[in-house]
């Protein structure tokens, strides 16, 4: 069986089961935190990241396997899929503000995305693929609450602002990348196939109007992850 780009229509029967199912265990394991001790949140969230490490080189050695591996395919580029590879090691080496403030910001927020707009990409039909894609976008928006909730990780007053010009520095290395090697990673040489709002008009004009929503969405985040109600 080969390969095909896999989407699940919002608000479809499957699509509720999907994001109730990933949301309820994310709801519990927050829960498992806040009566945790420290070290016993450190080990859970270790563990959630071993589990990403797995999951992401299981996939990676699957499809190199099955021969459906490539460059322009495969590389951890999209924003979701850097936002996995933070994900996997940032417990594992010294505290990085950098990393962790684009974690919070672009694990949750395209996480989200994927939650409500899933794409599988290079879908083979197999369980596996389909746990994968949302253990690891459910994966990269838990672990930054997590650890922002109760591993003492900080947001400061401009980091959605610095977030915004890494994720600019990221696409000027994407875009040009793309069109070298024949690729869409971050979805900047087309839109992906899905029913997206967030999608207006034809490259590059959607690129432009994305701009404009990744300000709004982290400063957004930013505001609501600050309130001392939390």
């Amino acid at each position: 069986m080969g390969t095909e780009n896999y989407v699940i229509e919002f608000f479809s029967n499957e699509w509720i089961i999907n994001t109730s199912v990933s949301l309820v265990i994310i709801i519990i394991l927050l829960l498992i935190g806040r009566i945790s001790s420290y070290n016993q949140r450190l080990n859970l969230a270790k563990a959630i990241a071993v589990l990403l490490i797995i999951s992401t080189l299981t996939e990676h050695s699957r499809n190199i396997i099955n021969g459906y591996w490539n460059i322009s395919e495969n590389l951890p580029l999209h924003l979701c899929g850097i936002s996995n590879l933070i994900a996997c090691f940032i417990l594992f080496t010294k505290r990085n503000k950098v990393l962790f403030e684009f974690l919070f910001y672009a694990g949750i927020i395209g996480g989200i995305q994927a939650f409500l707009t899933p794409q599988i990409n290079n879908f083979d039909g197999s369980f596996f693929e389909y746990f994968s894609y949302h253990f690891s976008h459910g994966g990269i928006i838990f672990l930054p609450i997590f650890m922002y909730l109760y591993l003492n990780y900080e947001l400061t007053k401009f980091s959605w602002l610095r977030v915004v010009l890494y994720l600019n520095m990221v696409l000027a290395f994407v875009m040009p990348l793309n069109f070298q090697i024949d690729s869409n990673y971050m979805y900047l040489a087309y839109p992906p196939n899905v029913n997206n709002p967030l999608i207006l008009g034809e490259w590059p004009y959607y690129i432009l109007y994305w701009e404009f929503i990744i300000v709004i969405f982290t400063y957004t985040t930013y505001v609501i992850s600050t309130r001392k109600s939390l």
